[in-house]
């Protein structure tokens, strides 16, 4: 079973050069790549400079995908607004949960974990967890967020085999924050994939990773002209497969 997957830091759906507000500019590039799963960091709702709007039913709605998983994270946009990570999925979602990775006193910073339910053959299904993450700003924060995770339920409980998929805004300045997840059976391919910033990509901030019965057939940044004005980061699109189980 192959399919497609996008993380995406969506920088609220504005520009990182023009500033302008656009949900529908990041939903066009999010739909060039015909994306299964997408997981997106700084999803916003109700920030009144943002037109009090509800990011995740607005780009799901535009999208076409129905399932639907959102918890916020920043309480600090403006009057009333708030940001957060999301999964669009066109699998259905069997479970959701926000895993708190904060360290004090630094800005909250949460995993958003979803189990997906995909059709894989006549009458067979297999779970895919999903973790979406945005790290950050310093080094030493970001690994002790990693340590979290990697400590956390679900994920301690997770078999061996069980396909787990995590990406997100990792903030990896340096590029070696994946070390740590290597020992955990997660892997990648290629280099680090520079997304940030769009216009002119000079770090790895975005990754993926996968464990488990999922391998990752391809994955690269997008190179759309769109992408390089709709966000201060670029996509991440990666083909997926589920190989056995």
């Amino acid at each position: 079973m192959q399919f497609r997957a996008v993380t995406y830091n969506i920088h609220k759906c504005v520009g990182g050069l023009d500033r302008r507000y656009d949900p529908a500019r990041t939903a066009e590039v999010i739909a060039h790549y015909g994306a299964d799963v997408v997981l997106l960091q700084e999803v916003a709702q109700g920030a009144p400079k943002l037109k009090n709007e509800r990011q995740v039913e607005r780009l799901g709605d535009l999208l076409g995908m129905r399932h639907r998983a959102y918890f916020t994270n920043v309480k600090k946009l403006g009057k009333g607004g708030e940001y957060g990570n999301a999964i669009l999925s066109r699998f259905p979602l069997t479970s959701v949960e926000n895993v708190d990775v904060t360290i004090p006193p630094k800005k909250r910073r949460c995993i958003l974990h979803a189990r997906l339910r995909i059709k894989t053959g006549p009458g067979k299904s297999r779970s895919l967890h999903v973790f979406n993450l945005h790290l950050g700003l310093s080094g030493i924060e970001r690994k002790l967020q990693l340590q979290k995770f990697l400590a956390s339920h679900p994920f301690v409980g997770l078999h061996a085999r069980t396909p787990i998929l995590i990406a997100g805004d990792f903030n990896d300045v340096w590029g070696n924050l994946g070390k740590s997840l290597v020992p955990h059976g997660f892997h990648s391919i290629g280099k680090p994939h520079r997304s940030f910033p769009a216009v002119r990509p000079l770090r790895a901030l975005d990754s993926l990773y996968v464990r488990g019965d999922l391998v990752i057939r391809s994955l690269q940044p997008s190179r759309l002209k769109l992408a390089r004005a709709a966000s201060d980061h670029l996509p991440l699109v990666a083909d997926l497969g589920i190989t056995s189980g």
